[in-house]
């Protein structure tokens, strides 16, 4: 069984460097893909309120734990908040029912899923979250004026520290902000600081400032797509459709090849060996098993060199191209 290294966060916890995403994995199936994920050495699995399988996935790790295959302390979970619920109650109501939802007590790290607030709409008028007001996913919910300082604020309130022990975060962060929304986050108001940046990174989406900004700071990084176009082709986007995939990149595949290796595990290397924590999904047992392995080896400079030369700055999560109206959030 793989051993990931892992990156010490500035709430103190440890948090494996490889982990198992759970955007779109089927409820039907997400239990027991969390339980195989556990058997084969996965301990970090990265969720959201807005992937709607936090119960199933919550499950799986329960049933692990029952079977003596982990403690609760050995698994790392993370979760978000998403747009609708960024007023100071609803961030509190939510972030209270998803925890709830998974079951275990508390989670590792909980993150605001976009830098935006929508306005509230009752989950039980949608049959799946999302951008929209309605399920068909035709009308884009409008914004609300709900300031970032408001939002984190009220999840302060739910995180563990030595003034709240029985908070049920362990760690905060944020997913989709850019520099200047992270600098602004740290400005001073806070008194929980975040630990966390998630963001879409690949070869195509390096976004090197970002990244070192965020590391200058003490924020950890997580990467999301960190196979770019591969898992938004299903979802329609013609930039994917356009975009060469990274899997199969000429200059990919011969550093793979030099080293023995796939090309989905270089490019994940291409992230752990900059200490960027990375969280592919994978529904093949083969594939799951090789992406855990993916720090048994070290790419050589010009390897990384060559990789980031990929750089488009191609970003394929958009909500200012994929929404009619575009909610320009990356501008």
């Amino acid at each position: 069984m793989t051993k990931t290294k892992t990156i010490r966060l500035s709430s103190g916890y440890e948090m494996p460097i490889v982990g198992y995403g759970l955007w779109k994995v089927p409820n039907d199936k997400c239990a027991d893909s969390v339980y195989h994920a556990i058997k084969l050495g996965y301990r970090h699995f990265d969720g959201a309120y807005d992937y709607q399988n936090s119960s199933e996935a919550g499950a799986g790790i329960r049933k692990a734990i029952q079977d003596g295959l982990v403690k609760r302390e050995e698994i790392f979970v993370t979760s978000k908040l998403w747009n609708n619920y960024h007023r100071r109650d609803r961030a509190i109501e939510m972030a209270k029912a998803e925890n709830d939802a998974w079951g275990l007590g508390y989670l590792d790290l909980y993150l605001i899923h976009f830098p935006l607030a929508q306005k509230y709409i009752p989950p039980s008028e949608l049959s799946h979250p999302g951008f929209w007001t309605d399920s068909a996913q035709k009308n884009v919910a409008p914004l609300d004026r709900v300031p970032v300082a408001e939002t984190w604020a009220a999840l302060e309130t739910l995180a563990r520290t030595k003034d709240n022990p029985s908070g049920i975060f362990r760690s905060l962060g944020v997913a989709n902000f850019n520099a200047m929304l992270l600098y602004d986050l740290l400005a001073g108001y806070e008194k929980v600081r975040p630990a966390m940046l998630q963001v879409e990174h690949h070869p195509y989406l390096a976004q090197p400032d970002l990244v070192k900004m965020a590391h200058e700071n003490n924020v950890a990084v997580t990467a999301y797509s960190s196979f770019g176009p591969q898992s938004f082709i299903e979802l329609g986007s013609q930039a994917a459709k356009e975009a060469t995939s990274l899997l199969e990149h000429s200059v990919v595949k011969k550093i793979a090849d030099k080293h023995g290796k796939t090309p989905a595990q270089v490019l994940l290397r291409w992230s752990t060996q900059r200490d960027v924590i990375v969280i592919p999904k994978s529904n093949n047992p083969d594939r799951l098993a090789q992406n855990l392995d993916c720090s048994s080896f070290d790419l050589t400079k010009g390897d990384l060199e060559a990789i980031s030369g990929l750089d488009r700055g191609l970003r394929f999560n958009d909500p200012g191209t994929s929404l009619d109206p575009p909610i320009r959030v990356f501008a």
